[in-house]
């Protein structure tokens, strides 16, 4: 409901921020979990910005928000602490070590397998911290944990 009374707009109210903590306690702790619009997210404090996103590994549903960081390539990633699944903060895609079996002088480089962990937009306003959910309308491999049977935190409707 708006504060006049009438009813708000399933849409708009998904796409809307909602202020999660505050600025100074993530900066302590570098991260916190939050619900948005009944969507579980984890944010991180690193290296002087902000990242949110799913709080479920894509791969497995694994608690992303009990992983550490870790720097690959040059991208600081979340590694999921079940089965060590690496997820770049930035943009969300799972990094993994290539090599080429014919090349047996070659050196392991890092690749993506794409976008698959959903990230979320941060922002800060007056020492608030703000999560707006992704409107992206691709499929997301970390929408099964978020969404549905898997989830997490279930809708009180």
């Amino acid at each position: 409901m708006n504060l006049d009374g009438s009813a708000q707009d399933p849409e708009e109210r998904e796409g809307s921020s909602v202020c999660v903590g505050r600025e100074d306690d993530i900066k302590k702790s570098e991260r916190m979990t939050a619900v948005v619009h009944d969507r579980e997210v984890v944010i991180f404090y690193h290296r002087g910005e902000y990242h949110a996103m799913d709080i479920r590994c894509y791969h497995s549903g694994g608690p992303l928000h009990l992983g550490d960081i870790e720097d690959f390539d040059g991208r600081p990633c979340i590694v999921c602490p079940w089965h060590k699944y690496k997820i770049t903060l930035a943009t969300g895609e799972s990094l993994y070590q290539s090599i080429n079996p014919k090349d047996p002088s070659a050196k392991p480089k890092w690749c993506s397998k794409g976008i698959k962990q959903r990230i979320h937009t941060v922002t800060v306003d007056n020492g608030n911290i703000y999560v707006t959910l992704s409107n992206e309308p691709f499929k997301c491999d970390s929408d099964f944990y978020a969404t549905g049977d898997f989830k997490v935190i279930k809708s009180s409707s």
